[in-house]
């Protein structure tokens, strides 16, 4: 063999060494940024046609995807649960917002029969982290650090005030506020979305120099009641409402269409019954109910600039183009008024005010209301706590590491339980096989690559139930019951493709349709062990 084989051989076998090495190198796991905001709107962001400004969530939209068509569920609490789960908020324990009680379904916290999405990446070798609200449990077990996450500092119940430690609602306890297991007062002074903010970052920055990926979920009270912001935010907006929401519903409604987010036949539906029309109100009224709709803009300003705070910190750190990012509401815009609620108002009244003055600062509880709330949930029927479109289809953005689609829109229908099922896909994460109840949702990945045409087949079925306000989605049909007490006879049916403000009723003249979904709410009511007539009801509403 000449010199110049002996040297090609060798040439050869440093080539091949070094490709078996590249081969065998561990490459680092995407991180996972999980961002949910609290009772906001529909049509809330720049990018899904809002005057707010909000150009750090925008940005992220035009570096991913967004989904026109996400389904949550009508409240804050069973939203999580699924979440986290990956499962009916039933077989993950809260079947009730608030309420609990030793019966499956309805334990009040999230229960051991399901494994939560920071549990399983903490175990495949991730750091986990929360900052913000938890809202699925208070006692010992159900706290977040023994559900998988590593440093949390969290608010336990499902509301607070937004700059001190004093409670919301009369049997909260003293302090809500927990760290890493231990029940700690709000440093009063303090704004809710920027410490949670400097929390999460805190977390992630103390882990940093060891290159383990992260699952940090930012989980904001924001724009949750009440309504309090600083005036550089609130101001900002200052006369900009004075129109109405009458007005503001129908300019949001037809920035939708503009930007392709909802079909150009889409028809908005009739308000709720109990909402005064803008030109009935008093000069007064409107001068109050203008104020409301600025501080709630304020409040999601304020938000997205500190969701820019966690984007610039990732660049800082070179870890964002390694980072799945998911930016999402938790249900509908929220139209509730505890303040004149028979239940929780006369606690309120003795502790807080709404003189115009105080709107906005910690001494005062501002609601958005329902005006507000409808032109939020613009194009749909009502708001939070209804099991109508307005009540459960929410925002959601996804962006960052592996998304190929970039600044499109997507119609495909996907919901809660689409998440976990996608980070696990990302992190290349197996869901145990001894688990009883599966995941319920689809991974998402190979349609963010591109390389999917489609999420769920037509024959995908998707229930939700909470005190009796539930729904069945079917393909584009949906079966929906929002009446109280929960009567099998209320059902109504409607073809979502032709109909997404949910206007006619077609349970009358869709018969085989209708029955064939009143049997999937049959199979569904069964296998979750739903209890009727409701154990507990709140109606928020």
């Amino acid at each position: 063999m000449n010199f110049f084989n002996i040297r090609f051989f060798i040439l050869i076998f440093i080539i091949s060494s070094c490709s078996y090495f590249d081969k065998g190198k561990k490459v680092k796991k995407p991180n996972i940024l999980l961002i949910v905001a609290d009772d906001l709107g529909y049509s809330d962001l720049g990018c899904f046609g809002s005057e707010i400004h909000t150009p750090n969530i925008d940005n992220l939209s035009k570096e991913g995807i967004i989904f026109s068509n996400f389904h949550t569920s009508t409240l804050c609490a069973p939203s999580r649960a699924m979440l986290l789960s990956g499962n009916d908020n039933h077989v993950a324990g809260i079947g009730i917002q608030s309420f609990e009680s030793e019966s499956f379904g309805y334990e009040g916290r999230l229960t051991d029969r399901i494994v939560t999405i920071p549990s399983l990446l903490r175990k495949s070798g991730y750091h986990t982290y929360i900052s913000g609200k938890w809202h699925l449990g208070s006692d010992l077990n159900s706290i977040p650090i023994r559900k998988g996450f590593e440093k949390s500092f969290v608010l336990l119940t499902g509301a607070g005030n937004h700059y001190s430690n004093r409670k919301v609602i009369e049997n909260y306890p003293d302090s809500s506020f927990s760290e890493n297991g231990k029940r700690i007062r709000w440093i009063d002074g303090n704004y809710s979305t920027d410490y949670y903010t400097d929390k999460i970052i805190e977390y992630i920055d103390s882990n940093k120099e060891d290159k383990k990926p992260f699952f940090a979920f930012a989980s904001y009270t924001s724009p949750h009641w009440p309504l309090q912001v600083d005036k550089k935010f609130s101001n900002n907006y200052k006369g900009k409402y004075d129109n109405g929401y009458d007005k503001l519903k129908m300019e949001r409604f037809d920035k939708l269409k503009d930007l392709k987010i909802i079909p150009q036949n889409a028809v908005l539906p009739n308000s709720h019954k109990r909402l005064k029309s803008w030109k009935d109100l008093s000069n007064e009224e409107r001068k109050i109910e203008s104020r409301k709709m600025e501080l709630y803009a304020g409040m999601i300003e304020n938000l997205d600039f500190n969701i820019g705070r966690i984007i610039q910190y990732l660049k800082e750190i070179e870890e964002y183009k390694n980072t799945v990012i998911v930016f999402m509401s938790d249900n509908g815009a929220a139209a509730e008024d505890f303040y004149n609620n028979p239940v929780y108002g006369p606690y309120l009244k003795e502790n807080f005010t709404v003189d115009y003055n105080e709107m906005g600062s910690e001494n005062s509880f501002i609601s958005l209301g329902t005006g507000w709330a409808e032109a939020s949930s613009a194009p749909f029927k009502y708001f939070k706590g209804f099991s109508t479109q307005g009540g459960i289809v929410s925002p959601i953005i996804i962006s960052g590491y592996g998304i190929n689609r970039r600044n499109q829109i997507s119609n495909d229908f996907i919901t809660l339980l689409d998440i976990a099922p996608t980070f696990y896909d990302f992190a290349n994460v197996s869901y145990p096989e001894n688990i009883q109840y599966p995941l319920l949702g689809n991974t998402l990945k190979n349609y963010l690559l591109g390389t999917d045409i489609k999420i769920h087949n037509t024959d995908y079925v998707f229930g939700f139930e909470h005190s009796g306000n539930t729904f069945i989605r079917k393909g584009d049909w949906k079966l929906v019951n929002y009446k109280s007490p929960f009567n099998i006879n209320n059902f109504e049916l409607y073809n979502l493709k032709d109909d997404i403000g949910e206007s006619t009723d077609l349970s009358s003249y869709q018969n085989k349709k209708y029955n064939e979904l009143i049997d999937e709410w049959n199979k569904f009511s069964t296998q979750n062990k739903i209890i009727l007539p409701s154990p507990y009801v709140d109606d928020i509403n």
